[in-house]
């Protein structure tokens, strides 16, 4: 697997992340879904990485930043065929890198509360991700969930 900055123009990775913002919208209330579409992702504040698997692409992360010392981790998604394989965790590697090499000493994210996004929570947890409170435009949902992480020199 490689990890590469961009691919939003690749029609295979537009069709991964169309996969991403109908199962995110479907999976969340109405009013809770913050899920980028293409020309949320193409925002100037925002760096995009596509994962492939030989000619496939397998994942897609992406990194927003808020200020000059906070990131958010944005559209994160396997593909289902490579779930299970370390694809989420190279890339959040990959972005956590980036943050750093940035400046940034801390990392936030939102994520869905119902079950369809127990798999990401634990991903972020296991990458040392804790709950916290909202964030930067972000308020208060009981469908969602934010998580933190301060990041070191790591």
């Amino acid at each position: 697997m490689h990890i590469v900055e961009g691919g939003l123009n690749d029609p295979r990775v537009v069709a991964l992340l169309d996969t991403h913002l109908t199962r995110a919208r479907a999976e969340t209330a109405r009013r809770s879904a913050h899920a980028l579409d293409l020309s949320g992702l193409r925002a100037p504040e925002m760096t995009f990485w596509s994962a492939w698997e030989g000619d496939a692409v397998v994942g897609v992360g992406a990194l927003k930043r808020l200020s000059a010392e906070h990131g958010d981790v944005k559209s994160m998604h396997t593909a289902e065929s490579a779930r299970g394989q370390g694809v989420g965790s190279a890339l959040l590697r990959e972005i956590m890198a980036t943050a750093r090499a940035r400046g940034m000493s801390r990392l936030s994210l939102e994520t869905g509360s119902w079950p369809y996004f127990l798999p990401a929570r634990a991903l972020y947890a296991r990458h040392g991700f804790v709950e916290c409170g909202p964030y930067g435009e972000y308020r208060e949902d009981p469908n969602s969930v934010f998580m933190t992480l301060a990041l070191g020199d790591g």
